[in-house]
């Protein structure tokens, strides 16, 4: 039997190559402007300028630490494993696919849980409610 495998992913709008083209754009617009107030003599600019880029790069270093997040299931044999890769940091669980048991989401709920006795997972955070509902049918059918 081959493995099977479904991956949700957050949906960012810009890739980090994009991000950082615009971070670099920012950041110089920004410099010249403060830079031409500075040299006619008006100093409170480049103190607000200052204030400016430390708030867009926090901004923008959460972005990024979250840009990545995903949520993967695999089925391999009897083993479905869960991975959840939330702001660089990975976790891994594994259930047994004769045990395991998928809720649907609860009505109003972003989320669906993957559960075997004691262990229960939540996922589907990065997908609309009829994709959760498509995945969890998939899923589903691969459950023995």
């Amino acid at each position: 039997m081959s493995m099977k495998r479904w991956q949700m992913r957050r949906n960012c709008a810009l890739a980090p190559k994009q991000l950082l083209q615009f971070y670099i754009a920012l950041v110089c617009l920004s410099l010249i402007v403060a830079i031409g107030f500075f040299l006619a003599g008006v100093w409170v600019i480049p103190i607000f300028t200052t204030l400016e880029l430390t708030a867009v790069t926090l901004g923008f270093l959460i972005y990024c630490r979250h840009a990545l997040d995903s949520e993967t299931i695999e089925i391999d044999g009897k083993r479905l494993i869960v991975k959840k890769f939330i702001g660089y940091k990975e976790t891994v669980y594994e259930f047994n696919t004769q045990w395991a048991k998928i809720e649907p989401p609860s009505e109003g709920a972003k989320i669906f849980n993957i559960s075997q006795s004691h262990l229960r997972v939540e996922l589907g955070q990065f997908l609309r409610q009829e994709q959760q509902i498509a995945l969890i049918a998939q899923v589903r059918a691969h459950l023995k």
